[in-house]
């Protein structure tokens, strides 16, 4: 298998449906493939939280994390779609991820179970303020179906954070 792209096979760019300028579509995919990152890191930090959970309220917050890794991992599709839908171009490693990300990773062997719950809190609160501020680029470039998917994923990274702050009071 070759291991380099040929003129032959190299990935069509999508058509543009809805006439944005090679410009927006280079913002929008900047500012989505940003948040793509982000969910990634987010959803894997969630996911070994989950699975390294231990103390008295195990079973709530293993369920927890459960449950919130799944809805992160729900918009990423999302995301990329979307990128791909106006014409850009998304992420395709693991280490493209780790050039774009903004939410560290957490490698520590133990992390106690009010530190996870802190970390995630703060970790969904900063993906609720990088999607504001791309929700910003898709309304500057008039891309509608962009800020409405937006306007939902700030909503649930916000009950997210709300979950947790609870859970940690």
């Amino acid at each position: 298998m070759p291991t380099h792209a040929t003129e032959s096979n190299k990935a069509a760019k999508t058509s543009n449906p809805d006439g944005f300028t090679p410009e927006q579509v280079k913002e929008l995919s900047i500012a989505l493939n940003a948040l793509l990152a982000d969910v990634f890191v987010l959803y894997i930090k969630t996911k070994n939280f989950h699975w390294h959970m231990s103390g008295p309220h195990f079973r709530d917050y293993h369920l927890l994390l459960d449950e919130q890794a799944d809805q992160i991992f729900k918009i990423s599709d999302d995301i990329a779609e979307r990128v791909r839908k106006i014409g850009g171009q998304t992420i395709r490693s693991i280490g493209h991820i780790a050039r774009l990300q903004r939410i560290s990773d957490n490698d520590y062997e133990f992390v106690p179970a009010h530190g996870m719950l802190e970390e995630l809190q703060a970790d969904n609160k900063a993906l609720a303020q990088s999607l504001r501020e791309a929700h910003e680029v898709a309304s500057d470039a008039n891309d509608y179906a962009t800020t409405s998917l937006i306007e939902v994923w700030i909503d649930e990274a916000e009950r997210r954070a709300w979950f947790l702050f609870e859970s940690t009071r």
